[in-house]
């Protein structure tokens, strides 16, 4: 071997062991803000019915806290399941006490956490461009005529909130075992709307704050709120769920998440904090 070629080869050997050091030391500040930015993540599971306004708050939220949250929307129903499974969420909203029962029997979510926070309103809906208008919903009226050769969309009955909603008043009204055969089932509150307003169902009954983001629909009729059980949505940390979570539901009741969630629609069922 020449002397150059040795003095290459020292060289190498000295530098190799240098140049590793410097590139582990570059590489270690890009993996811990990947860690930190995972940390400062809120997951929510929410009632499809949620969406707008809640995606609101939580844009709110992380311009406050600096920190940020994805939600995931579907029926309460879906959402408690997959708690059940083992889905990792840090909060659970649900538009009906019976879903959120369901969690707490589950050990899912943290129970001191739990309050309740929103109330809705079903309403009567069709397509934008119907003939139809104003109609009286009472003792006795009569949904399936007004139906016609049409459908009626709303989520599931045996499993969805708005569903369980809608048949409860429809059965209290004397309604539902005419217009039964006539309904359409969809797995959320949103698919119903959505059905109505491409106009693939002649009427839907979905929550009121579902109609007023839905151009494509109008509102027809309002159900008395005498004729099924009172909507309410609790909201609850999971058992899962991150510290950082606690500051998250503490916006949920804030003054400044009570003015977003009424301006949607939604009434607001506690004593706001400051």
């Amino acid at each position: 071997m020449t002397l150059m070629s040795r003095f290459l080869v020292m060289t190498a050997l000295v530098c190799a062991p240098l140049f590793a050091m410097a590139h582990a030391q570059d590489a270690k500040p890009s993996a811990a803000p990947s860690a930190a930015a995972q940390d400062k993540t809120i997951t929510v599971f929410a009632a499809a019915s949620m969406k707008n306004a809640l995606d609101e708050a939580n844009a709110a939220f992380a311009a406050k806290a600096g920190m940020k949250v994805t939600a995931s929307y579907a029926a309460s129903s879906a959402l408690a399941k997959q708690l059940e499974q083992g889905a990792p969420a840090d909060a659970f909203i649900s538009a009906d006490i019976d879903w959120m029962d369901y969690s707490a029997k589950k050990k899912t979510i943290n129970e001191p956490s739990r309050v309740n926070l929103l109330g809705n309103k079903i309403v009567l809906i069709a397509p934008k461009d119907s003939k139809l208008t104003d109609v009286r919903i009472g003792q006795g009226f009569d949904l399936a005529k007004l139906a016609g050769d049409g459908r009626i969309a709303t989520g599931d009955v045996k499993a969805v909130p708005v569903g369980k909603y809608a048949k409860a008043a429809l059965e209290k009204l004397g309604s539902w075992q005419a217009a039964e055969p006539k309904f359409a089932m969809a797995e959320s509150v949103r698919a119903a709307l959505a059905l109505v307003s491409r106009g693939e169902a002649a009427l839907g009954i979905v929550y009121e704050t579902d109609a007023k983001v839905d151009p494509g629909v109008k509102v027809i009729g309002a159900f008395p709120a005498d004729s099924h059980p009172a909507i309410i949505y609790p909201v609850a940390a999971t058992t899962a769920a991150k510290p950082d979570t606690a500051g998250y539901l503490a916006f949920l009741r804030s003054a400044a998440a009570k003015t977003i969630f009424e301006k949607y629609g939604f009434t607001f069922l506690i004593k706001p904090t400051a």
